[in-house]
């Protein structure tokens, strides 16, 4: 599949965008701005100082850092080189980012050094404490042994990394006839990205993906009628393939502008949204719902706006998808996707009712097949018939890195992804996504493994085990709610489930942190035994259900429910 599509390359396409869309406007970030003439110059000039610097072609260059123009610069210049892009949550910690560098064997790390309170150079530190002192042109790191160079973006940096100013600097090495020889030899079939998402395993996977994701952009465009004049918000996070793709490659596909957000801050958005006059909005119904519950939405001037997406999840979300059709403005269409199948499976139409766009999850793009499937007999379910979601398409995952097992797990012989959702394809072909088979809770925007947050309430003493469901959460979709028993201890005070909540701070990143605690004398388990996660997810519905909490605070409670 695919091969009667042109097959293109990141860097070749910016190469086209600049040529076809020279001056106009491609860029703006804090009231700095880039033409695409400019915006093609800077990513050369990286390209050139990462081949200067000694990245070579099939290097992992790993990206943390919040959204800035130097995350956009680095993504297309990695892509020139023949380099795979590994973006970096920037919620994770000492743990999950040891991890991630080190599975994946990034040679290089470009990052921030500071964000508000969180030092990303104190994480790295406490990772590799020898980086003081150390050469950074002879980078040798214990922790993670595949590393050679460290660049941070910001004045302040351990002396074994160097400035993005001196890392840059280095390009005037490299002429323009060898990046261009470098960049015409990169395949548009080969590893273009590794983007890591939690597993059942208990530790992240490795989503390897080529180029082919532009196919997927471009027919996502033709979709929503993308043209050179329109504005795209970004504010989303770039190490999301939500934003990575539908910000910096759907505006080089199409040559529409990009404004750029740091983060998402809805007073923000909103005042960059009418400055300068977006047309389209990308999100997740937290991001919608915290945008029209600011002080300033009605005041704000949104005429503007065109088309968006809102990423539609399951039947809860269905009361704020329809307030967003009757409030936000333009005509935002709903979308099914993750990680392992590209931008998205599933795409609403812009003429279609405000029904379909707020209780389904859009129809099926070019070139992906979708199937319904009964996950105990195996076989395919009739329209209107609830079952497992399975996906086949050209922008498949390449597989997970260095991981064949959860490979074969998830994609079967023929090629057809068990994405573990339950859904059910309507009798006009469009889909409709239930809920999830598998155990991942979905906190927002972010997957969340339950087995890793229970690992680390293993070094907890007082817990002798302990169970993470998700419980629902109206802004959210979901949290994480914490199950303890306790090891010999008949302590459920209010002081030991305050405890717990903060013995996962700095552990994990903050989305993964339980926001309840409840205490039970044993765990639901099968004669196999299994763990029952859905009978302790009814039991914390409605033990919670019980006692109203404010859902901005933790809450903490000295409950004994289960088995007695």
């Amino acid at each position: 599949m695919g091969d009667w599509f042109e097959k293109m390359t990141y860097g070749s396409v910016l190469d086209s965008a600049v040529d076809r869309f020279a001056g106009r406007e491609a860029l703006q970030f804090r009231g700095q701005r880039w033409t695409f003439e400019q915006l093609g110059y800077e990513v050369d000039k990286v390209a050139k100082a990462l081949i200067a610097n000694g990245v070579v072609p099939g290097d992992r260059v790993a990206v943390w850092m919040l959204n800035r123009p130097e995350w956009i610069f680095s993504q297309f210049a990695v892509a020139k080189v023949g380099a795979v892009l590994l973006p970096v949550n920037t919620s994770l910690r000492a743990a999950d980012l040891q991890f991630v560098l080190r599975h994946s064997g990034a040679s290089t790390l470009i990052m921030a050094g500071q964000s508000g309170p969180v030092s990303y150079i104190g994480i790295l530190e406490s990772i590799c404490p020898e980086i003081h002192g150390a050469d950074p042109n002879q980078l040798v790191l214990r922790a993670l042994p595949d590393l050679r160079r460290v660049v941070v973006t910001d004045r302040v940096s351990p002396s074994g990394a160097v400035s993005w100013e001196s890392f840059v600097a280095n390009s005037t090495r490299i002429s323009a006839d060898d990046l261009a020889g470098q960049a015409a030899r990169v395949d548009p079939d080969g590893l273009a990205s590794i983007m890591y998402t939690s597993g059942t395993t208990g530790t992240p996977k490795g989503v390897m993906h080529s180029h082919h994701t532009l196919r997927n952009v471009i027919d996502e465009a033709n979709r929503l009628n993308v043209r050179e004049s329109d504005v795209i918000l970004t504010y989303l996070p770039l190490f999301h393939a939500f934003a990575l793709y539908d910000g910096p490659l759907l505006s080089v596909v199409t040559g529409a502008r990009q404004v750029l957000i740091e983060r998402f801050e809805p007073g923000e958005v909103l005042t960059a949204l009418e400055r300068e006059r977006a047309t389209l909005c990308f999100g997740f119904a937290t991001h919608f719902q915290d945008l029209m519950d600011h002080d300033s939405f009605k005041s704000t001037d949104r005429s503007s706006l065109r088309a968006g997406i809102l990423a539609v999840g399951p039947k809860s979300m269905e009361a704020i998808a329809y307030r967003v059709q009757r409030q936000f403005g333009g005509k935002i269409v709903s979308g099914y996707g993750m990680t392992e199948i590209g931008v998205g499976a599933t795409l609403g139409f812009l003429d279609e009712d405000a029904d379909h766009s707020a209780c389904t999850s859009g129809y099926p793009l070019p070139g992906y097949e979708i199937r319904i499937v009964d996950r105990e007999a195996g076989e395919e379910c009739v329209r209107g018939e609830t079952g497992e979601i399975l996906v086949r398409s050209y922008q498949m995952t390449m597989g997970y890195y260095d991981n064949p097992g959860a490979t074969e797990e998830s994609i079967d012989a023929a090629g057809w992804l068990h994405t573990g959702d339950m859904g059910v394809r309507l009798s006009d072909g469009y889909l409709r996504v239930l809920g999830r088979y598998k155990d991942m809770l979905r906190v927002g925007a972010e997957n969340v493994d339950p087995a890793e947050v229970e690992a680390i309430y293993a070094s907890y003493p007082e817990v002798a085990q302990s169970a993470v469901v998700g419980v629902p959460d109206e802004r959210l979709g979901e949290v994480p709610c914490l199950y303890v028993v306790l090891n010999n201890s008949d302590d459920k005070s209010q002081e030991l489930a305050a405890a717990l909540l903060e013995f996962a701070s700095g552990r994990v990143a903050a989305f993964k942190r339980p926001r309840y605690v409840l205490f039970t004398r044993s765990l639901p388990i099968t004669p196999t035994g299994k763990l029952q996660r859905h009978l302790l997810r009814d039991q914390a519905v409605a033990e919670l259900a019980a006692e109203p909490t404010d859902a901005n605070v933790p809450s903490v409670k000295r409950l004994v429910v289960g088995p007695k």
